[in-house]
C-alpha cells in the first residue's frame, strides 16, 4: 500500500492519449501545493508536491530548507532532484 509520502519513480504515460491536456492541467495546478527545498544541507533538492486538500500532512513532514533558484537550477542540470507526492495518490483514470 502506498505511503502518503513516497518518491514518485518518474512516472511517464505510455500512451499520448493517457497524457493530460493543457487545459486538464491549468486546472489541476490550481488546487496543488508545493514545497521545495532540501531536507538535509547536502541533500538533492526535494520537491513535495500535493493536492490542497493534503495542506495538514505538509505540515507534519520534515521542514526543507530553502533552496536558491541557482541551486534549484544546478540540482535540475545534474539530476539531483526528488519529487515526493504528499497525500493519497489520485485514482487513476482506465
Amino acid at each position: 500500500m502506498p505511503s502518503d509520502h513516497e518518491p514518485l519513480d518518474g512516472v511517464v504515460p505510455d500512451e499520448p492519449e493517457r497524457a493530460a491536456s493543457d487545459e486538464h492541467l491549468e486546472q489541476l495546478a490550481g488546487s496543488l501545493l508545493w514545497r521545495i527545498g532540501r531536507a538535509f544541507e547536502d541533500g538533492p533538492v526535494t520537491v513535495r508536491v500535493g493536492l490542497a486538500s493534503a495542506a495538514p500532512l505538509f505540515a507534519e513532514l520534515p521542514r526543507l530548507r530553502a533552496a536558491t533558484d541557482q541551486e534549484v537550477e544546478a540540482a535540475v542540470r545534474s539530476g539531483d532532484v526528488q519529487v515526493e507526492w504528499v497525500g493519497p495518490r489520485p485514482a487513476s483514470r482506465s
